[in-house]
């Protein structure tokens, strides 16, 4: 009798050391996820290029919730503008329920954390890294670097920003082979312009206050050397390269006919306006009054799925850089 009550207490006191000894670990399971931190657009047909960037990174990391940001205030109150207009749902219910109610990276990165997720990849599909690319890195840079008196109160574990098309600065993801990618990548408007017998004329953002013109500048002598058959042009909304500039370069090569097209994820308001509208001032009524023809195409880069996967690329390699696993 004295044995078996001798062998219950140590059974007992065995179980009693495990738990207590499990109470005292804190095991965490990290969760993953991803948030694509875009512009964004008003323009309800332009969203397929955003929701076409976010169908290619889930057909890649089917396990991995995906969420799109938005970093423009603007585009964003006018969103939640029009989530409160039930006349505005009824006429539009392409608009998927997240553009209705998105938020900024800063929100969905935190709603993230705070429904478990402390390791998250945050994809920018900005083209060039300018101003818009370096205050989300001061976002994600700030965010993760805090810290707690407790590790295991810490908000993230891992959190880590990709890069934008057309790279960034470093030595571990060289940006000329990132722009490499991109020519690579825009081969089809290369293939429209060699049919149309005509220079590829491409429109991006541009910035007045930020040194981005050198990106986009390399990016256009790599698409000619990479279609020497094809004469590549680039000008921006803002800043330099501008239009005036571009004309300049066009009339010198005796170029006639372009395809004009925006060098931008969305054909939203830039490109329905600024780059192809029926205003004076539009690009393609400009290059027409020069005497050129134009052959203007709204399509942004995002609806163009070998140009969207550059964005999925970035993400595997950010998430890779810091022992990330995307499933």
């Amino acid at each position: 009798m004295r044995s078996k009550f001798c062998f219950f207490m140590v059974v007992l006191l065995s179980l009693l050391a495990v738990q207590t000894a499990q109470a005292g670990m804190h095991h965490v399971r990290h969760k993953n996820a991803i948030v694509l931190a875009m512009f964004g657009t008003t323009v309800e047909p332009a969203l397929k290029a955003l929701t076409n960037i976010r169908k290619e990174m889930q057909k890649v990391c089917p396990k991995t919730p995906v969420h799109i940001a938005f970093t423009s205030n603007i585009i964003r109150r006018i969103w939640q503008k029009r989530a409160h207009n039930p006349a505005y749902i009824k006429a539009h219910p392409e608009v998927p329920a997240d553009i209705l109610h998105v938020q900024g990276p800063l929100a969905a990165i935190a709603n993230l954390q705070d429904a478990g997720y402390d390791t998250i990849v945050v994809q920018p599909t900005h083209i060039a890294p300018a101003e818009e690319f370096m205050d989300l890195c001061d976002y994600v840079r700030a965010l993760s670097s805090i810290q707690t008196i407790k590790a295991k109160y810490k908000p993230f574990h891992k959190l880590v920003i990709g890069r934008p098309a057309l790279g960034t600065f470093g030595v571990r993801h060289p940006y000329s082979k990132d722009i490499t990618t991109a020519a690579r990548a825009l081969a089809c408007d290369v293939a429209l312009a060699r049919k149309e017998g005509a220079a590829l004329l491409y429109m991006g953002h541009g910035n007045n206050y930020f040194p981005s013109a050198g990106s986009y500048l390399e990016f256009a002598a790599r698409m000619r050397e990479l279609y020497p058959d094809v004469l590549t042009f680039i000008g921006t909304v803002e800043g330099f390269p501008s239009l005036d500039n571009v004309i300049a370069k066009l009339k010198h090569a005796g170029v006639k006919k372009v395809v004009l097209k925006p060098l931008m994820v969305v054909a939203g308001d830039h490109a329905m306006n600024d780059m192809a509208g029926p205003g004076p001032d539009s690009w393609t009524s400009v290059l027409r009054k020069e005497g050129f023809e134009v052959i203007p195409v709204k399509r942004g880069l995002g609806e163009q799925d070998s140009f969207a996967r550059i964005f999925v690329q970035h993400a595997l390699d950010a998430a890779s850089d810091a022992g990330i696993t995307l499933r």
